[in-house]
């Protein structure tokens, strides 16, 4: 497994996707947990159902990486995604790292620094800063880890 790979499993460990859904967290709609599962019906798209999680917080966050609406419909015209299949997911999560300067950190196993450098795109991420849980560092470095990272 390489190092990206290990990365994206880390990802969908921190979202808390990654033990949810029938396929590997890639069908996960924002706010699932494992008694309460919210599924998509199909990956022909990103479903663009927006939950409200508390009383002040809303996400229309879905898929693998919890993806939120917007962002997918900036990605998949830019890097011309057919639909919201796991192989896409996988593409708009990179893409997501590439444009935060991560991808040759996590190449080079600087697996923190790429953590810092993403923060801001995934809440569970130290130090994002959306009033939603944070994971520590050691937690996402055992994941990753665990997924295979070196």
């Amino acid at each position: 497994m390489t190092n990206q790979a290990a990365f994206l499993d880390m990802i969908a460990f921190s979202e808390g996707t990654s033990s949810v859904g029938r396929h590997n967290g890639y069908d996960v709609i924002v706010g699932s947990t494992p008694t309460l599962m919210r599924r998509m019906d199909s990956f022909d798209d990103h479903p663009r159902v927006t939950m409200q999680l508390n009383s002040t917080l809303w996400s229309s966050a879905a898929g693998r990486y919890q993806i939120t609406a917007p962002t997918w419909a900036v990605l998949k015209m830019r890097l011309n995604l057919p639909d919201f299949s796991p192989g896409s997911q996988d593409k708009a999560a990179l893409e997501l790292i590439r444009e935060k300067g991560a991808l040759d950190m996590i190449d080079a196993g600087n697996i923190t620094d790429a953590i810092i450098a993403c923060s801001k795109i995934w809440a569970s991420f130290p130090g994002a800063g959306y009033n939603q849980h944070e994971n520590a560092f050691s937690d996402l470095i055992d994941a990753y880890k665990k997924a295979g990272g070196k």
